[in-house]
């Protein structure tokens, strides 16, 4: 499997498995109860090497909230999120370390209420 697709399918079951609501391809009909979590954009760049497969794989993750006064709440999913993260260090085909780790958390006022909008972009390097 592709290194950017095995990362994006384990983060997701992860997520997933710890009870979050998670989407990925397209963000979730209006009617989704908040807070929910997005995997949105990756990108893989791998290193020149004749005889292995390694790089890095740049992942973008959303949350959403519909209550700006539990910015605490989207903090700590921001926080899980990041423990999924670094507890990750294999997948069934590549070993996985966080290289770097950005993490905003701002107003969002594209709905008719005002939400609160988390947003991590992560480095991962595979070998």
């Amino acid at each position: 499997m592709d290194p950017q697709q095995e990362l994006f399918t384990e983060l997701l079951l992860n997520l997933r498995n710890k009870g979050y609501d998670v989407y990925d391809t397209f963000l979730p009909p209006e009617d989704t109860p908040y807070p929910f979590i997005y995997l949105a954009e990756s990108q893989q760049t791998d290193d020149t090497n004749k005889s292995a497969v390694f790089g890095s794989v740049y992942q973008t993750i959303h949350v959403w909230h519909n209550n700006p006064k539990q910015r605490g709440t989207l903090s700590g999913i921001l926080l899980d999120i990041k423990r999924v993260c670094y507890g990750l260090e294999h997948t069934e085909n590549f070993a996985w370390d966080v290289r770097n780790m950005n993490q905003r958390i701002l107003p969002d006022n594209t709905t008719k209420i005002p939400l609160l909008h988390g947003l991590l972009e992560l480095e991962f390097k595979f070998s």
